[in-house]
């Protein structure tokens, strides 16, 4: 197994990660990549492999849960409730708790108020250019999570703010600043949602909260950290992906020169899944290693850890034909996107149907939507999303 060097703050790989994926992953589907001082898996068949074995997970072995520093004690002691950082009995339980408020066909349902959301968006975007961004991808996921959680929509660009300060924390750009902007935000989320956990507790609604109070298991029910920590993944883990998802999926269309004719309803299933493919907003996901094991040959212990990059699995030759190539007509199969196995995202089928109904919206109602501007992504990996979007509608 080969040592590879590749800084995940380079411009250039941040611009463009994928040719370092592929030459990678031609010469192996396993390489210790130096600057995580971990294994990396690049072949979609290694991936898929870790994501679903479960001697693999996101939760550290006891002797090697690292000891948290005073200063970030707000961050992790919401983090220490969250689904995504637990492994079973815990995370199972949690899981099939928040499934129950959660549901595809509540989901479902929402398809009709997005679309109105994406409608009254649409009305507002200026004459001249300006950016996409945060004049639609950033507002369709925040408002419908407020929606969906009965808080006040005037709070969004709170929620908004908290989350993309804590999600910073997971960005190889870390930095002091970034820890400290990360703990205040946990603090001030979880402060303004234990209120209304609190209130609901007493005054029940038709709302998320309130389903996930009821929500109960063999007796068991949510705590009142782990609903304040649930409804925080929900934000910060959808709204994260939904946007960069969004964003690249409308620069891959316009430089592709597609638009509504890729995005008819009998096409926009397949076309959102060959954006998730092509260009995902998650591009790394680490496991630990529970027990001594092999993948692909590769022996690793206990306590080692193995990162999988989800971006160099979804353009694995083996799997898809010409798979750098954007092609919404391909026959779909199953990408890597929204993880596998015990962890795969609770809210993929929400993330989706925003995407399925905010992409046809936007090039119906906008037909001669243009790119202004050179795109550029912003350096934020793990995650790849863009950092400014500036179009014109024509």
């Amino acid at each position: 197994m080969s040592t590879l060097r590749q800084s995940p703050t380079d411009p250039a790989f941040v611009q463009d990660p994928y040719p370092f994926y592929a030459a990678a992953r031609a010469e192996g589907p396993l390489h210790h990549w130096e600057e995580y001082g971990m294994t990396a898996a690049f072949s979609h068949a290694a991936v898929a492999h870790c994501l679903k074995d479960r001697r693999m997970g996101r939760e550290a072995p006891p002797e090697c849960a690292p000891v948290i520093p005073e200063r970030l004690r707000a961050f992790y002691e919401v983090e220490a409730h969250s689904m995504l950082e637990l492994e079973a009995p815990r995370h199972t339980r949690l899981r099939r708790l928040v499934l129950q408020a959660f549901t595809s066909r509540r989901i479902a349902g929402l398809g009709p108020e997005i679309a109105a959301l994406c409608d009254t968006l649409i009305d507002d975007f200026p004459e001249g250019p300006f950016d996409l961004i945060p004049a639609y991808a950033n507002r369709i996921p925040v408002i419908v999570i407020t929606r969906l959680l009965g808080v006040p929509e005037s709070m969004a660009d709170d929620l908004l703010g908290w989350s993309n300060a804590m999600v910073a924390m997971y960005q190889a750009r870390r930095t002091p600043e970034i820890e400290a902007a990360a703990c205040q935000a946990a603090s001030d989320f979880a402060a303004f949602l234990r209120g209304y956990v609190e209130e609901r507790r007493t005054r029940p609604a038709d709302d998320l909260i309130t389903q996930l109070i009821a929500a109960e298991e063999d007796g068991e029910r949510l705590s009142t950290d782990e609903l304040i920590s649930t409804c925080i993944l929900l934000l910060n883990a959808g709204h994260e992906a939904t946007v960069h998802a969004t964003g690249n999926g409308v620069k891959t269309l316009l430089e592709h020169g597609m638009g509504a004719e890729v995005l008819t309803p009998d096409r926009v299933e397949a076309t959102v899944e060959e954006i998730l493919r092509h260009d995902p907003p998650l591009h790394m996901f680490t496991r630990w290693i529970y027990e001594d094991l092999d993948v692909m040959g590769r022996p690793f212990r206990r306590g080692d850890r193995i990162a999988l990059l989800l971006g160099a699995a979804n353009r694995d030759p083996q799997v898809w034909e010409d798979p750098e190539v954007f092609d919404p007509s391909r026959p779909v199969k199953t990408n890597t996107s929204f993880g596998a196995g015990a962890h795969f995202c609770v809210g993929a089928p929400l993330a989706r149907l925003e995407m399925q109904v905010a992409l046809p919206k936007l090039f119906a109602r906008c037909p001669g939507l243009r790119l202004t501007e050179m795109p550029r992504y912003a350096d934020l990996y793990h995650f790849h999303g863009l950092e400014r979007l500036v179009v014109a509608r024509g």
